[in-house]
């Protein structure tokens, strides 16, 4: 059996009387004693819970980090790239285009890693999905290591089971499972596995008087820092830990923190160097700032007060997720959370429990115990992914949670072992844990196959964000591209009008959005409804005019819905019209040249027909048809010779042609 050192006792009364306190209780099983076997125990529990994720593919912003990242797929050849750009350059490979995105990012750490994968795996899923699940296990054990020595002066029994049992619910909580299932989660997992080790190298620096511990520490946490930005919240958390936990003097923080703020300010300045100390703002683009309404025909900031009512929902929210971690979803996006005013109830709900929890910790901060530290720790690390700080570019996510969790893993142990002392049992207490733990791992084991794929996430997941644009426009453009490949017209119409579904909430709540117009003109145009094809590329041509691509759907479109109003509608001007403007837009296209040729000779202009023909065979010399109905204009003009000429080369290039043409 592993047996924990006993500190140097406690310099705070409040941690003598609860080790006092404890005494009366009965003495805990070795079983919970043997740090070594627990460590095991946490890590292989904590691996067995995500081991149905080792299947799993690529999905959501992995190909942003991963797949199409021009520098992680390099390997070690692209981690220089990776050093000296923002994070996301590797992926738009355009100057300018990561500021899109709300908030500068600078985290290389979790991207170096990946590259190094990649160098020995390639983009092998099951070794990203491996790693991904090593890490989280890892950061597990190590919570549950830390809480043993913060928590050491107060008994080795109330240590050891306040560290359990926190650990546990960590490793279990379901909310979780974005980060986990997501590789790119790893900055995550990373930048808190850094924190935390970063704070017990502190606390040991500490308590042995020995420096080098604190010289780690300013390592291991510059690392935390490349990781993710929100590392920095243990530069107040640290503090706070060795005052509660240790009663530490002001002058023995100072120089146990000397390091971690010396790694800090040096991520600032290379952070504020790559980023040429641009950090980012709030773009007016409702899907990188959730904070726009429409008045008008104009996107409008939120009020102070709307903006300040709806993140005070979100906190609401979050406490919500984890107490009960459902319904869970990966979409937040507006308006998923909707404006809110300080009249709703559960805002006002919200500002009434935080600020009762603010008032509960910092009023009793003097009685130096861990329930009020859990909760100035869940504070503290929720505050920088708040909104309130910074913009992070969407209203809430789950992933934000995972760093906060760790308060509320303290307090909801804090509650137990408070229930245990009343009880003075601890087998009602592991009955009622061991409750908690197989419903949290239930929900965690039978939520992670939605993270299968970006399909299945999506599916699976409109229903609870069923107001969030994006994941609409997800949905619909999955069931559009489905439609694209399906060979039975019946079966892609069926697709098509499943598609226009979710792309008409899409843009019903935001009608600005390119993408969801672009999808939409496509289902429209499979289903031949044109006029509504067209309508929606215009409009996407006019949201994002810099993407050529919708030029050339539009002009397709038109093209298309040109021939549909003068072979089915009998509509010439009409028809002329649409392939006309389809010719602006695309001048090298045979087909339309063709069929303005068509259109002309049916109105009698042969002199009109011969020169668009003439344009279609220039474009496309190889096409028999184009040459065929350039000899049948020649003939309706009167040169009988040259377009009986032409008629038959293009029968000696197309034998069955005519044929072929009959059945069209």
């Amino acid at each position: 059996m592993s047996k924990q050192r006993k500190p140097a006792p406690s310099r705070t009364g409040g941690s003598k009387q609860s080790a006092a306190a404890t005494q009366s209780l009965a003495a805990l099983p070795d079983f919970f004693r043997n740090t070594l076997l627990q460590s095991g125990l946490i890590f292989a529990f904590s691996f067995l819970l995500y081991a149905n994720t080792l299947t799993h593919g690529f999905v959501l912003d992995d190909a942003i980090v991963i797949t199409d990242n021009m520098y992680t797929t390099k390997g070690v050849e692209g981690i220089p790239g990776i050093l000296s750009k923002e994070t996301f350059f590797g992926f738009f490979k355009v100057e300018g285009k990561e500021t899109l995105v709300s908030g500068g990012r600078y985290r290389p750490m979790t991207l170096v890693l990946f590259a190094m994968v990649y160098q020995v795996a390639g983009a092998s899923p099951f070794v990203f999905h491996l790693l991904t699940i090593l890490l989280f296990a890892l950061t597990c054990v190590v919570l549950y290591r830390t809480l043993l020595l913060l928590l050491a002066p107060r008994g080795d029994d109330y240590a050891a089971l306040f560290s359990w049992l926190a650990a546990l619910l960590f490793a279990a909580h379901p909310i979780h499972t974005e980060v986990v299932d997501n590789i790119k989660g790893c900055d995550e997992i990373v930048t808190l596995l850094g924190s935390l080790a970063t704070l017990y190298f502190v606390v040991k620096a500490h308590d042995s008087g020995q420096q080098k511990w604190s010289l780690l520490a300013g390592v291991i946490f510059f690392l935390a820092c490349l990781s993710k930005e929100n590392a920095v919240t243990f530069v107040a958390v640290i503090p706070l830990a060795l005052w509660v936990f240790r009663g530490a003097s002001a002058a023995a923080i100072l120089k146990n923190m000397a390091p971690v703020a010396v790694a800090f300010l040096a991520f600032f300045f290379i952070r504020g160097t790559i980023l040429n100390w641009k950090f980012g703002g709030a773009p007016m683009e409702l899907m990188n700032n959730p904070y726009l309404k429409l008045q008008g025909n104009q996107w409008v900031a939120f009020t102070g007060a709307e903006k300040l009512a709806t993140i005070f929902y979100t906190l609401l929210k979050y406490v919500q997720l984890l107490f009960v971690p459902h319904p869970l979803t990966h979409d937040y996006y507006p308006r998923t959370i909707d404006i809110m005013t300080f009249s709703n109830g559960a805002v006002l709900l919200s500002v009434l429990l935080y600020a009762g929890m603010s008032y509960y910790a910092i009023s009793g901060l003097g009685k130096r115990d861990p329930l009020r530290f859990g909760i100035l720790f869940y504070l503290l690390t929720l505050s920088i992914v708040s909104n309130i700080v910074f913009p992070i570019g969407t209203n809430m996510g789950e992933r934000f949670a995972f760093m906060p969790s760790v308060g509320f893993c303290m307090v909801l142990a804090s509650l137990l072992y408070w229930f245990r002392s009343k009880m003075n049992n601890l087998n009602v207490l592991l009955g009622v844990f061991g409750a908690i733990i197989v419903l949290f791992s239930l929900k965690t084991i039978t939520r992670n196959p939605a993270w299968a794929s970006n399909e299945k996430l999506f599916f699976s997941d409109v229903s609870v964000s069923r107001k969030s644009a994006k994941i609409q426009n997800a949905c619909g453009g999955i069931l559009f591209d489905r439609a694209t490949k399906e060979t039975n017209e019946v079966r892609r119409n069926e697709l098509c009008n499943q598609a226009l579904s979710h792309l008409n909430q899409a843009i019903e709540i935001y009608p600005n959005y390119s993408d969801a117009y672009v999808s939409r003109g496509g289902a429209n145009y499979y289903l031949k409804l044109y006029d509504q094809s067209i309508s929606d590329y215009r409009r996407a041509v006019e949201l994002a005019s810099s993407d050529p691509r919708w030029k050339t759907y539009l002009a397709l479109a038109l093209r298309d819905g040109g021939r549909y109003r003068g072979e089915q509608r009998g509509d010439l001007r009409g028809a002329a019209q649409y392939l006309n403007e389809s010719w602006q837009l695309n001048p090298n296209d045979a087909e339309t040249a063709r069929l303005i040729g068509v259109s002309h000779g049916v109105s009698g202009d042969n002199a009109g027909a011969i020169e668009w023909f003439t344009k279609a065979v220039q474009l496309a010399p190889k096409e028999a048809i184009y040459l065929f109905d350039l000899g049948q204009a020649y003939s309706a003009s009167g040169d009988m010779a040259k377009g009986e000429e032409m008629r038959r080369k293009a029968l000696e290039m197309d034998p069955k042609l005519l044929e072929n043409r009959g059945k069209k």
